[in-house]
């Protein structure tokens, strides 16, 4: 039994009211699998929240994104997740998908209904419920105006 709770650093990356999103990879021992998710990952040893997603998106896209903000913090019995926003600055072409199934804009509207197609998977596949919460937060907030 663990004793303490995993660390995540994710972000929400926005362009023109869209919202970039990855398709989690379809493998069964993963979290959210073949879901939409935000991007980001873990916190290495002794890491900071604010590295962490800096490292994460560069990896995972190619991305190294000049300035952001810290969005909020959710945490449940296993997971605490630091979320940070930022502009996305470069167009999507410019974005290489190193990690994931797929990346797509997904619109408000595809965030309230909780789910998007997906070019790569041919198919509407759905977001995940957390990511789908923090998604719909941020929207009420309107810090991506």
């Amino acid at each position: 039994m663990k004793n303490h709770q995993v660390q995540v650093a994710i972000a929400i990356l926005y362009q023109e009211n869209k919202f970039l999103m990855q398709l989690r990879d379809n493998i069964p021992s993963i979290i959210y699998p073949g879901y939409w998710a935000l991007f980001g990952g873990h916190l290495e040893l002794g890491e900071s929240p604010d590295i962490a997603v800096k490292r994460e998106i560069l990896e995972e896209i190619g991305y190294d994104f000049p300035a952001f903000s810290e969005f909020c913090c959710y945490w449940d019995d296993t997971v605490i997740r630091h979320v940070f926003h930022a502009p996305l600055l470069v167009s999507f072409e410019q974005l290489v998908l190193n990690e994931g199934w797929d990346m797509a804009f997904l619109t408000p509207e595809d965030i309230r209904q909780g789910n998007c197609y997906s070019q790569n998977a041919g198919e509407i596949r759905p977001l995940g419920p957390m990511h789908q919460r923090i998604m719909l937060d941020f929207l009420d907030s309107n810090q991506h105006s």
